[in-house]
Protein backbone atom coordinates (compact mmCIF):
# COMPACT_ATOMS: atom_id res chain seq x y z
CA UNK A 1 0.00 0.00 0.00
CA UNK A 2 2.84 2.40 0.77
CA UNK A 3 3.86 2.94 -2.88
CA UNK A 4 0.28 4.00 -3.68
CA UNK A 5 0.26 6.41 -0.74
CA UNK A 6 3.55 7.95 -1.88
CA UNK A 7 2.24 8.34 -5.42
CA UNK A 8 -0.94 10.01 -4.14
CA UNK A 9 1.16 12.44 -2.10
CA UNK A 10 3.33 13.29 -5.09
CA UNK A 11 0.25 13.93 -7.26
CA UNK A 12 -0.43 17.15 -5.37
CA UNK A 13 3.17 18.24 -5.97
CA UNK A 14 2.90 17.44 -9.69
CA UNK A 15 -0.40 19.33 -9.93
CA UNK A 16 1.25 22.40 -8.42
CA UNK A 17 3.94 22.26 -11.11
CA UNK A 18 1.36 21.98 -13.95
CA UNK A 19 -1.72 23.73 -12.52
CA UNK A 20 -3.39 24.34 -15.90
CA UNK A 21 -3.55 20.61 -16.61
CA UNK A 22 -5.46 19.94 -13.42
CA UNK A 23 -7.44 23.19 -13.34
CA UNK A 24 -9.26 22.32 -16.57
CA UNK A 25 -10.66 19.24 -14.83
CA UNK A 26 -12.41 21.43 -12.26
CA UNK A 27 -14.41 23.09 -15.03
CA UNK A 28 -16.27 19.85 -15.73
CA UNK A 29 -16.00 16.74 -17.80
CA UNK A 30 -16.76 15.95 -21.41
CA UNK A 31 -15.55 12.40 -22.02
CA UNK A 32 -15.65 11.06 -25.53
CA UNK A 33 -16.32 7.44 -24.63
CA UNK A 34 -18.13 5.33 -22.07
CA UNK A 35 -15.72 2.45 -21.49
CA UNK A 36 -17.35 -0.60 -19.91
CA UNK A 37 -14.93 -3.23 -18.72
CA UNK A 38 -14.22 -5.75 -15.99
CA UNK A 39 -13.14 -4.89 -12.47
CA UNK A 40 -10.10 -7.14 -12.99
CA UNK A 41 -6.94 -5.38 -11.81
CA UNK A 42 -5.07 -6.42 -14.96
CA UNK A 43 -7.40 -4.36 -17.15
CA UNK A 44 -6.45 -0.67 -17.09
CA UNK A 45 -8.52 1.40 -19.54
CA UNK A 46 -6.08 4.32 -19.61
CA UNK A 47 -3.21 1.94 -20.36
CA UNK A 48 -5.18 0.26 -23.15
CA UNK A 49 -6.41 3.50 -24.75
CA UNK A 50 -3.82 6.09 -23.78
CA UNK A 51 -6.62 8.19 -22.29
CA UNK A 52 -5.89 11.18 -20.09
CA UNK A 53 -8.05 12.34 -17.18
CA UNK A 54 -11.43 13.42 -18.54
CA UNK A 55 -11.27 11.34 -21.75
CA UNK A 56 -13.11 8.21 -20.59
CA UNK A 57 -16.21 7.72 -18.48
CA UNK A 58 -15.63 4.28 -16.98
CA UNK A 59 -18.00 1.58 -15.83
CA UNK A 60 -16.23 -1.37 -14.23
CA UNK A 61 -18.18 -4.41 -13.15
CA UNK A 62 -17.33 -8.01 -12.36
CA UNK A 63 -17.22 -9.64 -15.78
CA UNK A 64 -18.02 -6.33 -17.58
CA UNK A 65 -21.69 -7.23 -17.18
CA UNK A 66 -24.37 -4.82 -18.33
CA UNK A 67 -27.53 -5.79 -16.43
CA UNK A 68 -30.85 -5.75 -18.26
CA UNK A 69 -32.43 -2.30 -18.39
CA UNK A 70 -35.74 -3.55 -17.08
CA UNK A 71 -34.36 -5.43 -14.07
CA UNK A 72 -37.16 -4.16 -11.83
CA UNK A 73 -35.01 -1.92 -9.67
CA UNK A 74 -32.44 0.80 -10.34
CA UNK A 75 -28.82 -0.30 -10.70
CA UNK A 76 -25.66 1.77 -10.54
CA UNK A 77 -24.70 0.31 -13.91
CA UNK A 78 -27.90 1.54 -15.59
CA UNK A 79 -27.46 4.93 -13.91
CA UNK A 80 -23.89 5.18 -15.21
CA UNK A 81 -24.94 4.29 -18.76
CA UNK A 82 -27.85 6.73 -18.66
CA UNK A 83 -25.71 9.55 -17.27
CA UNK A 84 -22.98 8.99 -19.86
CA UNK A 85 -25.45 9.09 -22.72
CA UNK A 86 -28.08 11.58 -21.58
CA UNK A 87 -26.00 14.07 -19.59
CA UNK A 88 -22.43 13.77 -20.85
CA UNK A 89 -23.40 13.03 -24.45
CA UNK A 90 -20.77 10.42 -25.18
CA UNK A 91 -20.69 9.47 -28.85
CA UNK A 92 -19.17 6.01 -28.41
CA UNK A 93 -19.50 3.13 -25.98
CA UNK A 94 -16.91 0.36 -25.78
CA UNK A 95 -17.58 -2.93 -24.03
CA UNK A 96 -14.15 -4.44 -23.44
CA UNK A 97 -13.82 -8.03 -22.31
CA UNK A 98 -10.49 -9.62 -21.53
CA UNK A 99 -8.67 -12.92 -21.66
CA UNK A 100 -8.37 -15.01 -18.52
CA UNK A 101 -11.59 -13.50 -17.14
CA UNK A 102 -12.44 -15.16 -13.83
CA UNK A 103 -16.15 -14.38 -14.06
CA UNK A 104 -16.64 -15.78 -17.55
CA UNK A 105 -14.34 -18.70 -16.80
CA UNK A 106 -16.38 -19.61 -13.73
CA UNK A 107 -19.55 -19.62 -15.80
CA UNK A 108 -18.13 -21.69 -18.63
CA UNK A 109 -16.59 -24.23 -16.23
CA UNK A 110 -19.68 -24.32 -14.04
CA UNK A 111 -17.70 -23.48 -10.90
CA UNK A 112 -19.39 -23.80 -7.53
CA UNK A 113 -19.87 -20.23 -6.33
CA UNK A 114 -21.80 -20.90 -3.13
CA UNK A 115 -18.95 -19.40 -1.07
CA UNK A 116 -19.41 -16.08 -2.89
CA UNK A 117 -23.19 -15.64 -3.11
CA UNK A 118 -23.07 -12.00 -4.24
CA UNK A 119 -20.78 -12.97 -7.13
CA UNK A 120 -22.98 -15.96 -7.97
CA UNK A 121 -26.10 -13.78 -8.00
CA UNK A 122 -24.42 -11.03 -10.02
CA UNK A 123 -23.34 -13.55 -12.65
CA UNK A 124 -26.97 -14.54 -13.22
CA UNK A 125 -27.12 -11.36 -15.33
CA UNK A 126 -25.00 -13.15 -17.95
CA UNK A 127 -27.89 -15.31 -19.13
CA UNK A 128 -27.43 -17.04 -21.47
CA UNK A 129 -24.14 -18.58 -20.35
CA UNK A 130 -21.35 -17.59 -22.77
CA UNK A 131 -20.44 -20.36 -25.18
CA UNK A 132 -16.80 -21.40 -25.24
CA UNK A 133 -14.30 -24.09 -24.37
CA UNK A 134 -14.13 -24.80 -20.64
CA UNK A 135 -10.54 -26.04 -20.93
CA UNK A 136 -9.29 -22.79 -22.55
CA UNK A 137 -7.53 -20.88 -19.76
CA UNK A 138 -7.85 -17.63 -21.70
CA UNK A 139 -11.60 -18.27 -22.30
CA UNK A 140 -11.21 -16.26 -25.49
CA UNK A 141 -14.26 -17.50 -27.38
CA UNK A 142 -16.49 -17.34 -24.31
CA UNK A 143 -15.41 -13.80 -23.44
CA UNK A 144 -15.91 -12.61 -27.00
CA UNK A 145 -19.40 -14.14 -27.04
CA UNK A 146 -20.04 -12.52 -23.67
CA UNK A 147 -19.03 -9.09 -25.03
CA UNK A 148 -21.55 -9.49 -27.85
CA UNK A 149 -24.28 -10.33 -25.34
CA UNK A 150 -23.47 -7.16 -23.38
CA UNK A 151 -23.69 -5.11 -26.58
CA UNK A 152 -27.16 -6.53 -27.20
CA UNK A 153 -28.12 -5.60 -23.64
CA UNK A 154 -26.94 -2.06 -24.18
CA UNK A 155 -29.02 -1.80 -27.33
CA UNK A 156 -32.12 -2.53 -25.23
CA UNK A 157 -31.62 0.61 -23.10
CA UNK A 158 -34.09 3.21 -24.45
CA UNK A 159 -31.58 6.08 -24.39
CA UNK A 160 -29.09 4.00 -26.35
CA UNK A 161 -31.57 2.58 -28.83
CA UNK A 162 -32.80 6.07 -29.69
CA UNK A 163 -29.28 7.42 -30.26
CA UNK A 164 -28.20 4.39 -32.28
CA UNK A 165 -31.27 4.78 -34.48
CA UNK A 166 -30.58 8.42 -35.24
CA UNK A 167 -26.80 8.01 -35.62
CA UNK A 168 -25.71 9.95 -32.55
CA UNK A 169 -24.07 6.94 -30.90
CA UNK A 170 -21.87 3.99 -31.81
CA UNK A 171 -21.19 0.86 -29.77
CA UNK A 172 -18.06 -1.24 -30.03
CA UNK A 173 -17.02 -4.65 -28.74
CA UNK A 174 -13.35 -5.07 -27.82
CA UNK A 175 -11.29 -7.97 -26.54
CA UNK A 176 -8.07 -7.35 -24.60
CA UNK A 177 -5.44 -10.05 -24.15
CA UNK A 178 -3.86 -9.54 -20.74
CA UNK A 179 -0.89 -11.75 -21.64
CA UNK A 180 0.04 -9.92 -24.86
CA UNK A 181 -1.49 -6.45 -24.58
CA UNK A 182 -3.20 -6.83 -27.96
CA UNK A 183 -6.70 -5.53 -28.56
CA UNK A 184 -9.19 -6.72 -31.14
CA UNK A 185 -12.58 -5.35 -32.06
CA UNK A 186 -15.74 -7.00 -33.25
CA UNK A 187 -16.27 -6.47 -36.95
CA UNK A 188 -19.98 -6.62 -37.73
CA UNK A 189 -19.43 -7.49 -41.39
CA UNK A 190 -17.37 -10.62 -40.72
CA UNK A 191 -18.95 -11.25 -37.29
CA UNK A 192 -15.49 -11.87 -35.87
CA UNK A 193 -12.93 -10.12 -33.69
CA UNK A 194 -10.17 -8.50 -35.73
CA UNK A 195 -7.00 -6.70 -34.62
CA UNK A 196 -7.49 -2.95 -34.14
Amino acid sequence: MQPFIEHARSLAIRSAVRPEEFARLAAGQSPQVLFITCSDSRVVPALITGARPGDLFELRTAGNIVPPHDSGHPTSEAATVEYAVEVLGVRDIVVCGHSHCGAVGALVRGDDLTAVPAVRDWLTHTTPCPEGEAHDAAVTEAVQNHVLTQLLRLRSYPCIKQRLDDGRLNVHGWFYEVHTGSVSRHDVHSDSFQAL
